[in-house]
């Protein structure tokens, strides 16, 4: 099988390998768009929409040309495929990405571009990059897409943004167009496919750890942002790893692991808090990167997939601390948090036996007093952490 980059050009612009490769397959698919490009009738199969690999692997030990757009493994049909096949069964001719050919355009940097796919993904999944002048490069629907997505930032304080829409790029009909989001009129040019952002306004999401509360709906069930900040320098995220995050009431310790480029699970008993967890999530851009689960644990926890680290906010007893090391791997790092008198014993009792460091916080706020001001403590938290 051969996995073969086109770009606006058409056969134009592909390699002698590649028109030789299309030239030798028995069976072409790809995008109609794709099939038009490179001249193809009678061999050519459109794939559905959406992609599915399995389609072309029916062709699977025969010769197979696929075509998609620019370079197929970058947010293209090349991954889908390679990872279904053996090594040696393909080979790939990738063409310049619409990310490469957009920061060519606009004379940008690519290695300080942020690149994103939103065909399908919903524009909060942009929100962990925001930042006054960040850049981003966005594939996109079409010229409609452009305009919800400029409408989506104004409405976010982001409306002073330099946005550019760049169609067809690489073919004769390329274009080029800079506008303001605020004042973006709608391009609903078929061939528009990508957006570049350079981002003005708003502050965005700071990248440290204890984001404030005010950004997170719950119900009071929430690990307040300066515990939440000692919580997660306990749990040391790190890009790829996963959490589960037990009794995770409004979802913000899985939410503020999953800005730093892990997956959480967030197991939560009460069908109101799980509503909670979808919606933060949905609104800080982390959805694909959390799953929640509604159930108690230590059942709810049986089929997960291991973790790399565990929160238990909610405070354990004795079985639940029992099944979930039962669960875990060694090297598996365990946070614990406790606001009782009880659950402050276990984890006494859970240091000696297992090791770890133990630890109490105190903090108080200040807030009226009469005429004057005075400090109100919250309730002391004790924080167990170890590893296995």
């Amino acid at each position: 099988m051969t996995i073969i980059g086109i770009g606006e050009d058409g056969l134009a612009g592909l390699s002698e390998a590649s028109r030789k490769a299309l030239a030798d397959a028995e069976t072409v698919f790809g995008g109609e768009r794709h099939l038009t490009l490179a001249g193809i009738t009678d061999r050519g199969r459109a794939w559905p929409v959406p992609f599915d690999a399995d389609v072309v692997l029916s062709c699977r030990g025969r010769p197979t040309a696929v075509l998609a757009s620019g370079d197929p493994f970058w947010h293209g049909a090349g991954g889908s495929l390679a990872e279904k096949l053996q090594a040696g069964e393909w080979i790939a001719y990738p063409a310049p990405s619409t990310f490469s050919l957009a920061a060519a355009r606009l004379g940008w940097r690519l290695e300080n571009v942020i690149c994103l796919g939103l065909h399908a993904a919903p524009f909060e999944r942009l929100v962990p990059h925001l930042a006054r002048g960040a850049r981003l490069i966005c594939l996109v629907r079409d010229g409609t897409a452009a305009g919800e997505l400029a409408r989506w930032l104004t409405e976010r304080g982001w409306g002073t943004s330099s946005m550019w829409t760049l169609s067809a790029l690489g073919g004769p009909r390329e274009a080029v167009r800079q506008h303001r989001a605020d004042g973006y009129s709608a391009d609903t040019d078929e061939s528009l496919v990508a957006v570049a952002l350079e981002m003005e306004g708003a502050l965005g999401i700071a990248r440290s750890c204890g984001l404030p509360d005010t950004l997170f709906v719950h119900d009071g069930q929430l690990t307040k942002r300066p515990i939440r900040a000692l919580a997660l320098s306990a749990l040391a995220p790190r890009p790829g790893e996963r959490l589960w995050d037990i009794g995770a009431g409004s979802g913000s310790i899985s939410i503020e692991w999953a800005l730093c480029g892990g997956t959480a699970i967030a197991v939560e008993a009460r069908g109101d808090r799980v509503a909670n967890i979808h919606r933060n999530a949905a609104s800080f851009g982390v959805t694909h990167r959390i799953t929640v689960i509604e159930g108690e644990a230590p059942g709810a926890l049986s089929g997960l997939a291991s973790p790399d680290a565990v929160f238990i906010g909610g405070g354990p007893d004795a079985v639940m601390f029992d099944a979930v090391w039962s669960h875990i791997a060694p090297r598996t790092r365990l946070v614990v948090h406790a606001v009782t008198l009880e659950t402050e014993a276990l984890l006494a009792d859970l240091e000696l036996r297992h090791g770890g460091e133990l630890m109490r916080a105190e903090i108080a706020h200040t807030d009226q007093l009469g005429r004057y001001r005075s400090w109100k403590a919250a309730r002391p938290v004790v924080q167990w952490s170890t590893v296995k």
